[in-house]
C-alpha cells in the first residue's frame, strides 16, 4: 500500500488529465458504470461536519473520508482534512490512499474547467475568482495550466486580502490582478465562486456569452450567486441527486428542477447551449474514483 501527502497527491493529478477522467467519470455515472451513492454528513462540534463517501466501478472502489471545519482557517489549519483510499474492485487489494483535502481541491478545479471546456462556446480570455482561499488557489493553478493565456482577476473579502493573494500566488506565467470592483467587466467569459460565504458574491444580472460555476457552498442555507442571477441562465449541475439536497443558490433561487441539466447531457450531446449560463458542482464520490484512477495510473509508471 502506499501513502500520498499532499505534495505528493498533486504530483499524481495533473488538472489536463484529472478534466478527461471526470468526463468519463460523469459519463459512466450517468450510464450507472459507477455506483455513487449520497454522501453521509454527521455534525461535528463547531459547525463542522464529518463527511463519508463511496463509489465503486468495474475497476475500482474508493472510499473518502474528510472533516470540514469552517472556524479551521482562523486557527491556521486547513478547512478540510483526511484521505481518499483506492481499491482494486475485482481483488479487495488496497491500492494506495491520497490526501483527502488536495484530491477534494484539484478534482473540484479540474471539474470546473470541465465545465469551462463543455459548456463555453469560445476559448475563455478572462476570469474573474471571488475568494482568496484554498479552492480559490487550485482554481488559479488549474487555469495557468490549461489556459495559460488568460487573464485572471482576484475579488476577495476586500482589496488587502485580494491584494495579499495576487502577491503570494505571483507566477511568471500568469496575467494575474486584483479588482476592487464587486461588479465584472463584459471581457469576463467565466466568472468562479469558491468562498465560504452564506450570503452571495455575484449578482450581477445574467448575460449571454458568460458562464458562471459556484462551488464553494455545499449546504441548503448558503450561496454564492444572486437568485436573480440563477432564474436568468440555463443551470447544470454535476450530481444532479446531490443538487437536489444541497445546491443552496439552486434551492434558495427556487428553480424549475425540472429546467436543471446535468453537466453528463452535455457531454453526450456535445452541442454548446446558448444564453447565459450557470454551472452549480457540489462533489461526489465519482470524482473522487476519476482522480484516484489519475493518480493510479501515474504511481504505476
Amino acid at each position: 500500500m502506499k501513502t500520498f501527502d499532499a505534495q505528493g497527491t498533486a504530483a499524481l493529478t495533473p488538472y489536463p488529465a484529472l478534466i478527461d477522467a471526470l468526463s468519463a467519470a460523469a459519463l459512466e455515472v450517468a450510464s450507472g458504470k459507477i455506483s455513487c451513492p449520497q454522501r453521509q454528513v454527521l455534525a461535528l462540534q463547531g459547525g463542522g461536519a464529518l463527511l463519508s463517501m463511496v463509489a465503486v466501478a468495474a475497476d475500482l472502489a474508493v472510499h473518502k473520508l474528510v472533516t470540514f471545519v469552517p472556524a479551521n482557517p482562523g486557527r491556521a489549519m486547513p478547512a478540510i482534512q483526511g484521505q481518499v483510499s483506492a481499491w482494486d474492485a475485482r481483488t479487495g487489494e488496497h491500492l494506495l490512499t491520497l490526501d483527502g483535502a488536495t484530491v477534494t481541491g484539484r478534482r473540484t478545479a479540474a471539474l470546473s474547467l470541465l465545465g469551462v471546456r463543455t459548456l463555453l462556446a469560445h476559448q475563455p480570455k478572462c476570469f474573474r475568482l471571488f475568494g482568496t482561499g484554498t479552492q480559490a488557489r487550485h482554481h488559479l493553478e488549474a487555469i495557468l495550466e490549461v489556459y495559460p493565456e488568460a487573464r485572471v482577476e482576484i475579488s476577495g473579502r476586500s482589496p488587502e486580502a485580494s491584494e495579499k493573494f495576487c502577491r503570494r500566488h505571483e507566477d511568471p506565467r500568469s496575467r494575474l490582478s486584483y479588482s476592487r470592483m464587486a461588479s465584472v467587466d463584459e471581457e469576463v467569459d467565466v466568472v468562479i465562486c469558491c468562498t465560504t460565504s452564506q450570503q452571495p458574491v455575484y449578482v450581477d444580472p445574467a448575460r449571454p456569452g458568460r458562464l458562471v460555476i459556484a462551488v464553494g457552498s455545499f449546504t441548503p442555507e448558503a450561496a454564492e450567486v444572486g437568485a436573480g442571477t440563477v432564474r436568468a441562465s440555463q443551470v447544470f449541475v454535476d450530481d444532479l441527486e446531490g443538487a437536489r439536497h444541497e445546491a443552496g443558490d439552486l434551492l434558495r433561487a427556487g428553480v424549475d428542477w425540472q429546467q436543471v441539466q446535468p453537466l453528463s447531457g452535455q457531454l453526450k450531446s456535445g452541442a454548446v447551449p446558448p444564453g447565459p449560463l450557470l454551472l452549480k458542482t457540489v462533489g461526489c464520490a465519482a470524482w473522487d474514483l476519476a482522480a484516484a484512477r489519475v493518480a493510479i495510473a501515474r504511481a504505476s509508471v
